[in-house]
């Protein structure tokens, strides 16, 4: 049975061990020690959103985080799939549909007004899942500003 088990501080290790995984498919950095410290803030404040792992039978098959902000365009509070992953042996098996029916479900609850997400422009299996679940694809191009710390 497909199970969403929020994460606690207990299963902070397994989704950073999958972090690494997901990270690695695109060659992004992490920091396992930054993603635990920002897990431990994380998980303090449900107002920053929430994360689950997506788990069959006591089996860890990925995991969800989701952001929240507030958006006046959007009128309210907005839900930002900050991250899914299904690991690459439970792929192909409807895991992405499950998890993203139960985002949907799950942020309409919590009151969002929106969904966003971003994917990358190689992954047209991720990209036609959302498609098939009511995702578009925004007009506008995603920018980003980094601070740096001194």
């Amino acid at each position: 049975m497909l199970t969403f088990e929020k994460l606690t501080h207990n299963n902070i290790d397994t989704i950073v061990a999958m972090m690494q995984d997901f990270y690695a498919i695109d060659g992004y950095d992490i920091d396992p020690v930054v993603s635990r410290e920002n897990f431990e803030v994380f998980l303090k404040d449900e107002n920053l959103g929430q994360s689950w792992l997506i788990k069959e039978n006591d089996l860890v098959l990925g995991y969800i985080i989701v952001v929240y902000f507030f958006s006046f365009e959007f009128k309210g509070r907005v839900a930002l799939l900050d991250e899914l992953y299904i690991s690459a042996d439970a792929r192909g098996k409807g895991l992405g549909k499950k998890a993203v029916q139960f985002i949907k479900e799950y942020v309409q609850e919590v009151g969002c007004k929106l969904v966003l997400l971003e994917v990358e422009p190689h992954n047209l299996p991720a990209q036609k899942l959302y498609e098939n679940q009511g995702f578009d694809f925004h007009p506008r191009n995603i920018m980003r500003y980094s601070i740096k710390n001194n």
